[in-house]
């Protein structure tokens, strides 16, 4: 099993964008676990402690193999997600392993 990772710095500064934003990406990713078959796990979450170097939201997410992976990642409704989260981030950080 593989387990996906990343974790996102939002652009926006203020309490009420930043949990817009946060929403925003939730929604979107989420929004992908009925229609991407080879996700067997997707979880989006925020941070509890808004510090200044942690980042702000996280996806934490588990595929079969890596090949499930890759088709995750190039499926179009995940390309049009991924679009939704770019519009609201600044950093990016990634991390795949396998359990």
């Amino acid at each position: 099993m593989i387990r996906h990772i990343i974790s996102w710095r939002l652009k926006a500064v203020e309490p009420e964008p930043r949990a817009k934003a946060a929403a925003e990406i939730a929604e979107a990713l989420e929004g992908l676990i009925p229609v991407i078959p080879e996700i067997i796990s997707l979880a989006v979450s925020r941070d509890l402690w808004v510090q200044e170097h942690n980042h702000d939201v996280v996806l934490i997410a588990d595929f079969a193999s890596h090949e499930d992976l890759e088709a995750y990642q190039v499926h179009p409704a995940h390309i049009k997600a991924a679009g939704v989260v770019g519009a609201r981030v600044s950093a990016r950080a990634c991390v795949d392993f396998e359990l």
